[in-house]
C-alpha cells in the first residue's frame, strides 16, 4: 500500500469532527453512486475488506507549513517527560503543565521522540506560530479549534413564530478551525488503485458538505493537493509501537500493551438509509486517535495500517462495514 497526504482548507463551520471512520463512510457512498471512479462497484471493492482493505483513511490534523499538529499521545505522563534529576516539586509542576498541552508538534523533516518532542497548548500554537502568518478572528484567537453552541429556531408557518414541542428553539454544537489554517488527511490505498479517484471524491465531499447539517452549509472545505508520504520518515529509528491516526479496533493478538482513550461511535447511516426505519447502527467502542500500541512482533510494521474491519453493525443494511483500521506512525516507547 502507498500512503498519501491530502491537504484541505476549511471554508465553513463543522458539525461533525473529521475522523477517519466517518470520512471512510462518506467516500464509500460516493463510490456507490459513481462506479466509474475505480471501474468497480462498491461491493466488489469491499468484498475482501476484512482481510485486505482497499483504503484506510486517517482523521484530519491541523498543519502549518512543515509542522503537523497531532494529538498528544495517550501515554502515561512519565513516558512523555524526562523526569530524571528533577525533584518532587518540579515533577508535579511538569505534570500539571503537560496536562494543558493538547498538541504534539511534528516537523515532517524530523523524527518523533516522545520525551524530547514539543508539546503545545492551543494558545501556545496560536501565539508562537500561527500569529506570524494568519489574520485571526478575535473570537478564536487563543484556540486552533473553537467549539460553540449555535442556536436554531423552528418556525410554525401557521403562527409565524416559534412555540413548544417541535417548534421550540434548540441549539446545535458546532466548531470552527482557526481562519487560514490548513488540515491534512492521510490515505493508505492498495497498490493498483488510483489515488486521483480518492482525491476527486474528497474534493466532491468538500463541495457538498461533510457530516451533520451539511445541507445547511456546514462541513465545506477546499482540497489543495496531495503528495506521497512515508510514515517511517517521521517515525522512530527503532520502533516498538504504533501511534494511531484514526479511531481503531486493534487486533488483540498483535499487541502486548495498549494506551488509549476509549471512543464510542454511535453510528448513523448516511444518504438514503438515514431516512430508513432503522437509521442508527450498533454502537462500537474504539481506541481514539492518539493511542499507542506496543507490538509483540516487528512483523506488524510490514503494513502501513493496523486494526480490523467492523461488521454486523446494522440491521437496516447487513452488509455494512465500518473502518476499524488505522494508519500509524512507528514510534519508540521506552520500558
Amino acid at each position: 500500500m502507498n500512503v498519501y497526504k491530502i491537504t484541505i482548507e476549511p471554508v465553513s463551520n463543522f458539525g461533525t469532527p473529521l475522523k477517519g471512520d466517518t470520512l471512510f463512510g462518506h467516500i464509500c457512498w460516493q463510490i456507490y453512486y459513481n462506479e466509474k471512479v475505480f471501474g468497480k462497484s462498491l461491493a466488489d471493492i469491499l468484498k475482501d475488506y476484512n482481510s485486505d482493505p482497499v483504503m484506510v483513511i486517517s482523521s484530519a490534523y491541523p498543519q502549518i507549513k512543515n509542522t503537523i499538529f497531532f494529538n498528544r499521545p495517550d501515554l502515561p505522563i512519565s513516558d512523555l517527560l524526562d523526569l530524571r534529576s528533577k525533584d518532587k516539586r518540579e515533577i508535579i509542576k511538569e505534570r500539571k503543565n503537560l496536562k494543558k498541552k493538547r498538541w504534539m508538534a511534528v516537523d515532517v523533516n524530523s523524527k518523533i521522540s516522545f520525551k524530547s518532542q514539543k508539546y503545545l497548548s492551543d494558545s501556545e500554537v496560536v501565539m508562537n506560530i500561527v500569529e506570524e502568518k494568519f489574520d485571526r478572528d478575535d473570537r478564536c484567537s487563543d484556540r486552533i479549534i473553537r467549539e460553540f453552541i449555535q442556536p436554531h429556531n423552528t418556525i410554525n408557518r401557521i403562527t409565524g413564530t416559534t412555540g413548544e414541542n417541535q417548534f421550540a428553539p434548540f441549539s446545535v454544537e458546532q466548531f470552527s478551525y482557526l481562519k487560514g489554517m490548513t488540515l491534512c488527511v492521510f490515505v493508505a490505498i492498495r497498490d493498483g488503485m488510483n489515488i486521483d479517484g480518492i482525491f476527486e471524491i474528497i474534493k466532491k465531499i468538500g463541495k457538498i458538505g461533510y457530516g451533520k447539517d451539511s445541507s445547511t452549509g456546514l462541513g465545506r472545505f477546499d482540497v489543495k493537493g496531495y503528495e506521497k508520504f512515508d510514515m517511517k520518515s517521521i517515525g522512530s529509528e527503532n520502533p516498538n509501537a504504533c501511534y494511531i491516526l484514526s479511531p481503531c479496533v486493534p487486533d488483540k493478538d498483535a499487541f502486548k500493551q495498549v494506551y488509549f482513550k476509549p471512543f464510542t461511535r454511535f453510528g448513523r447511516h448516511g444518504d438514503v438509509l438515514a431516512k430508513s426505519s432503522r437509521p442508527f447502527k450498533n454502537p462500537v467502542i474504539m481506541a481514539d486517535e492518539g493511542a499507542v500500541f506496543v507490538v509483540k512482533s516487528p512483523d506488524v510494521f510490514n503494513k502501513p495500517y493496523i486494526g480490523t474491519a467492523i461488521t454486523g453493525i446494522s440491521k437496516a443494511e447487513p452488509k455494512s462495514v465500518m473502518q476499524g483500521y488505522s494508519i500509524y506512525i512507528p514510534v519508540r516507547v521506552e520500558a
